[in-house]
């Protein structure tokens, strides 16, 4: 299959309609489709794309799909793979609302079962991105404190520090901060260096 839209289509379109629960359960399918098996992008580089499209407005796993179809075939690609992202879950919701209702949905012993047996393996689909996300981000010990601390604070429902949007602010700002402070320490490495070597001549 050499046809690169027809992939994008296909593998967002399995993406779609395997992914229950929403968009930190998707997380897990989409890494292992475009990363592991397509080896569309790097691990580090799905992880700052990851980091993106949770803090732009819309759908994550469609915010992903524009992302990675842009950037291998620029609008075709963009639009090949985020209609194959939203096509499955317009089907589905369009099948369900013709033919089932929630008071069917409760009284049908199978169907309650089936969403039952769903609930654990959304846990999972959750948790396990969450882990490869954290190895990928290079989070250990010694920074694992700031990830518990943010998410204690966001549970606690307190006015203004609970709101993501300000962790997300304070994010973006701390690591354009060390990216400037950085980026000084290596010239002025480099100053040295330099002046060292016109010492020696």
């Amino acid at each position: 299959m050499n046809n690169i839209y027809l992939q994008l289509f296909l593998s967002f379109f399995k993406i779609g309609a395997f992914t229950f629960g929403g968009g930190w359960a998707m997380i897990s399918i989409i890494e292992k489709e475009i990363v592991d098996k397509k080896h569309w992008i790097e691990r580090e580089e799905f992880l700052d794309l990851l980091a993106v499209a949770q803090s732009l407005p819309g759908i994550l796993a469609v915010n992903i799909s524009v992302a990675v179809g842009d950037k291998l075939r620029g609008m075709r690609g963009a639009t090949t793979a985020a209609l194959g992202t939203i096509l499955p879950s317009f089907i589905i919701i369009l099948c369900i609302a013709i033919f089932l209702t929630p008071d069917l949905i409760k009284e049908n012993e199978t169907l309650s079962s089936i969403f039952m047996g769903i609930r654990p393996a959304v846990v999972a689909l959750i948790v396990a991105p969450v882990i490869s996300s954290a190895r990928a981000a290079k989070i250990g010990w010694k920074t694992v404190a700031i990830p518990i601390v943010v998410a204690v604070m966001i549970w606690s429902k307190l006015p203004i520090v609970s709101s993501p949007i300000l962790y997300i602010l304070i994010g973006g700002l701390g690591g354009w901060w060390w990216l400037s402070h950085h980026q000084k320490r290596l010239h002025e490495i480099e100053m040295e260096m330099k002046k060292e070597e016109e010492k020696e001549l």
